[in-house]
C-alpha cells in the first residue's frame, strides 16, 4: 500500500509539473490533485525539489526499457540489423512520448528554470545518449557495416539532435492532444521518424 501511495504521489506531481511547470506547481497542487493531505505527501517525499527527481527517475527508467537486449549496442551484425535496430528505437521511443502526452510536456516545460543541479543532470542525460549512440556507432565500424572513416562522436551528437527534433515535434503536438490519447503517434510523426533513419542509412545524395 505505502508503494502504491507513493507511486501515486509521483504520477500526481508528474501531471502538475507537465501542465504547470515546476514554479507554478504547489505542494498544495499535488495534494489536491491526488486528494490527500500534506501530511501524507511529506511521509513520502521531503520536499516539492525531491519529488521532480523521482518524477525524472522513473521517466528515464521508461526510455531504457526501449534499449532492452534486442536494442543493445551489440546486438546486431550487419548493416540490416541495424537498420532493423534503429527502427524498432525508434518505434519505441516515439511509442513512450506519445502513449503518455505529459512526457514530452514536462521535458520542455516542468524541467525548465529548476535549478542549476536539474539542468547539470538533464545535461548528463543527453551526455549519456551522445555515448550510448557512439556505442552503437563504434560497434558497426568493427562489424565491418559501418564506413571506417566515421567521425563516431560528431554524428551521434548529430543523430541525437535529430532525435531531440522529434521530441521537440511530439512536445508541440502533445499541448493540442489534451492530457490523454490513445492514438497513438500521427502520421506526419512517423513520416519524420522515417525521415530521420533514411537520412541516417541513405544520406540526400542522388
Amino acid at each position: 500500500m505505502r508503494e502504491e501511495t507513493r507511486r501515486d504521489i509521483i504520477d500526481a506531481a508528474f501531471d502538475c509539473f507537465a501542465t504547470n511547470g515546476y514554479h507554478d506547481t504547489s505542494i498544495a497542487d499535488i495534494a489536491t490533485r491526488l486528494g490527500i493531505g500534506h501530511g501524507t505527501f511529506y511521509r513520502y517525499f521531503q520536499n516539492k525539489r525531491d519529488i521532480i527527481d523521482h518524477v525524472v527517475d522513473d521517466l528515464f527508467g521508461r526510455v531504457l526499457e526501449a534499449l532492452a537486449t534486442d536494442n543493445a549496442p551489440a546486438a546486431a551484425e550487419t548493416l540490416d540489423d541495424y537498420r532493423a535496430q534503429v527502427g524498432r528505437i525508434a518505434d519505441g521511443l516515439t511509442g513512450i512520448l506519445y502513449s503518455d502526452p505529459r512526457i514530452p510536456r514536462f521535458l520542455f516545460t516542468g524541467t525548465v528554470g529548476v535549478d542549476a543541479e536539474l539542468n547539470k543532470r538533464m545535461f548528463s542525460v543527453l551526455d549519456s545518449a551522445n555515448a550510448l549512440t557512439a556505442g552503437y556507432l563504434e560497434h558497426g565500424i568493427e562489424r565491418g557495416y559501418l564506413r571506417a572513416d566515421l567521425d563516431v562522436d560528431h554524428t551521434a551528437q548529430a543523430v541525437m539532435g535529430m532525435l531531440l527534433a522529434g521530441v521537440i515535434a511530439c512536445a508541440r503536438d502533445a499541448g493540442d492532444r489534451g492530457s490523454a490519447d490513445d492514438s497513438g503517434p500521427p502520421e506526419q510523426q512517423r513520416e519524420l521518424s522515417i525521415a530521420i533513419q533514411r537520412l541516417m542509412f541513405d544520406g540526400i545524395a542522388r
